[in-house]
């Protein structure tokens, strides 16, 4: 099969096409023919040397897949309710910028009907993230109010429709007013510039001084303090990344006050069963909003895979400038 290969650390560049043999389908495993693959900021990561690869997980990037089942375990697949030749999406643990893929079953759900397979592809890691993040650690609750830290990245637009959806007030942070512009046709009741204003101080504002529920950061740093600040009494705080670095200095004396909740966490290296139950959650309750059109997909570009320079490289420069509103996706 033809894959996307990191041959060195480095700059986009250093994504390169490759001849690989194909990968087969273990236990509880289905072999998926890829028709696109999902580009998310965990790939970048990994083709600079910062994110190392979980044992036993492809060297190949690419975390997220839609396509058709080749092949599998026939029993785990009848389980599942699926069958060769189905379109599916599935996040994976590595692996996805390739002609095939091996996905866990557990991991696998349909294609929404009539998504096609780049809109699939752009599902899996955001929204197996966010609904363990925001709705299992974070317990967002119909009425509360939920802000969202780069409300215009692939996690912050699935974020931001699924809050709404689940009936909490968003708040919606981004670096441009265009940015914000589009945040609110995503349906977010409000958004910060964060380059012009201080988020914490408009968001006690917008919320009479109460401060806000839930926080989904992706930044870390020197956000966390301002985080606690604005965060309303048993409010959560969840980091899912650390893009302002791994170091903070905050007031515990406010945690103590106000019973928060600080945590975060990384889906990459979790067992099957783990991502399998959030397949599950999201398979019962978010699917029927995605065939409803209640949630929509939300694609800024997609590049051929096999295009010249790889379409990998392009897609990558693309997420390193920040520039883009949604998901980038490769098709196969």
């Amino acid at each position: 099969m033809k894959a996307i290969e990191i041959t060195t650390f480095g700059a986009p560049e250093v994504l390169r096409m490759a001849e690989r043999p194909a990968p087969a389908a273990g236990a509880g495993e289905l072999l998926i023919r890829v028709a696109a693959s999902g580009v998310n900021r965990p790939d970048v990561l990994q083709r600079t040397g910062n994110y190392p690869v979980p044992p036993g997980a492809s060297d190949l990037p690419g975390l997220e897949i839609a396509g058709e089942i080749v092949s599998g375990d026939a029993a785990a697949m009848k389980e599942a309710g699926f069958a060769v030749g189905d379109r599916v999406c599935a996040l994976v643990a590595g692996g996805g910028y390739a002609e095939l893929c091996v996905a866990p079953v557990a991991q696998c759900l349909p294609v929404p009907k009539g998504w096609s397979d780049a809109e699939a592809a752009s599902l899996p890691e955001t929204f197996f993230t966010v609904w363990s993040n925001v709705f299992d650690r974070g317990r967002l609750q119909n009425g509360e109010t939920l802000l969202i830290q780069g409300g215009t990245s692939g996690i912050g637009v699935t974020a931001i429709q699924l809050g709404k959806a689940f009936g909490a007030t968003v708040i919606a942070t981004a670096g441009s007013d265009e940015k914000c512009e589009a945040c609110r046709k995503l349906g977010a009741d409000h958004a910060i510039n964060y380059k012009t204003s201080d988020f914490a101080e408009e968001a006690k504002r917008l919320t009479g001084g109460k401060g806000v529920d839930v926080i989904l950061d992706m930044v870390a740093g020197a956000y966390v303090p301002r985080e606690v600040e604005c965060l309303a009494e048993d409010g959560r705080l969840v980091i899912i990344a650390v893009q302002g670095g791994t170091k903070s200095e905050f007031n515990a004396g406010l945690v103590l006050r106000r019973r928060l909740t600080i945590t975060g966490s990384t889906l990459r290296p979790r067992p099957v069963e783990f991502k399998g139950a959030i397949a599950r959650s999201l398979r019962e309750k978010v699917w029927p909003l995605l065939e409803s059109g209640a949630v929509k997909p939300v694609i800024h570009s997609v590049f051929a895979a096999q295009g010249d320079p790889s379409g990998a490289a392009q897609a990558h420069v693309l997420m390193e400038s920040n520039q883009h509103i949604g998901k980038i996706v490769l098709t196969w």
